[in-house]
């Protein structure tokens, strides 16, 4: 069994040793260099089975960059590993890569940390599926890209337990190409659902509510918008921007939507808690977050809100049975968001007064 791993690199060199590290258990590592002005390519050039490759692509898609990257995998591979050099794999990673080859998929799922806490703990985790044949793939889209199958029908895909990668991002790193890219993706293909819930979201990034609003309604829109989890993400994100308009009443008809279209998620039963919260509705916040936590088992898609499976549901009962009167509760739970979050410095004097209360 011949595995590759294939990246494509610009201005990497704090992580070049450590990425290549982590991917050497592959056969080949293949890295096509973007235009580096820093040392990454002579730091990548002088490792073992490191092939550095460099080409500017002009006008700049990352599509297109992979592509060209995974061309210059042996055509003799059997599988290839499409990683980032911000990325890190979990030690041993090949050995149980290898049992779920043996099935003979045409692609791999595994499980990626895409960010951490403060604290080291992970924040964002969802499955992604970045392994797959030599052949029959290619990139699609300028940004987000995709991993398109070329063949006929719906591709194998087996999920790898125990195979991890974390994602360790610069987080100083630029990222204002992203949405002149979203922008042209939907201009190639307007009817693709998830690049236009993506645009709306980071018109919301940036502040552009209005336009975050009326794209993430044409994502709402479009026939194939069906997942409801992302049609429930996209509900919550004009709610955020109602909000940031000053206009509760638009935001809270969001929420309640959101609430409703994905009734198996923690995380628009969160927002709901937390916008009564501002708004000073403790039954609203009692009602949201103890329907939230009837919830308990985490999804494994990038919708996933880490905030809603922490402290802060039973931090917002704490606060809510304190303001109707239920001291007991209000110290219940202010104890479960401790053990949660245990520096937490304001919910550990939050917990104190409300003892003092009982007394």
């Amino acid at each position: 069994m011949k595995i590759c791993v294939y990246a494509i690199a610009k201005n990497e060199e704090k992580f070049a040793r450590r990425w290549a590290q982590s991917m050497s258990e592959a056969d080949e590592i293949i890295v096509l260099d973007t235009g580096s002005t820093d040392k990454t390519a002579e730091i990548l050039s002088e490792l073992p089975k490191v092939r550095v490759y460099t080409e500017a692509i002009s006008p700049w898609r990352f599509d297109t960059a992979r592509n060209r990257c995974l061309e210059k995998v042996p055509e003799d591979a059997d599988y290839c590993i499409s990683t980032d050099l911000d990325e890190v794999f979990s030690e041993g990673w090949r050995e149980k890569l290898e049992k779920v080859l043996s099935l003979s998929p045409d692609k791999v799922s595994y499980r990626y940390t895409w960010s951490f806490n403060e604290d080291g703990t992970e924040n964002t985790v969802f499955n992604i599926e970045k392994i797959h044949k030599r052949h029959g793939f290619i990139w699609t889209h300028p940004v987000h890209e995709v991993l398109t199958f070329q063949g006929e029908g719906v591709p194998k895909t087996v999920f790898c337990e125990g195979l991890r990668l974390f994602h360790y991002p610069d987080n100083k790193k630029s990222r204002s190409q992203y949405l002149p890219l979203l922008e042209l993706s939907v201009k190639e293909k307007p009817e693709d659902d998830r690049n236009m819930h993506y645009l709306g979201r980071e018109y919301m990034f940036y502040g552009r509510y209005r336009e975050a609003i009326d794209t993430l309604i044409k994502h709402l829109s479009l026939k194939t918008a069906l997942w409801r989890d992302e049609r429930s993400a996209s509900m919550r994100y004009i709610a955020r921007c109602y909000k940031a308009l000053n206009l509760p009443s638009e935001a809270e008809n969001w929420l309640l939507r959101a609430c409703s279209e994905a009734p198996h998620l923690r995380e628009p039963l969160t927002d709901a808690a937390v916008f009564f919260y501002e708004q000073k509705n403790w039954y609203g916040v009692l009602f949201f977050c103890l329907k939230a936590l009837e919830i308990t088992e985490r999804t494994d898609t990038y919708i996933t809100d880490a905030s809603s499976w922490g402290e802060k549901p039973y931090d917002l009962l704490s606060l809510a049975f304190y303001h109707t009167g239920d001291i007991e509760n209000a110290v219940k739970y202010a104890e479960r968001a401790l053990e949660i979050s245990p520096a937490d410095e304001r919910i550990r004097g939050n917990l104190g007064f409300f003892r003092s209360c009982m007394k």
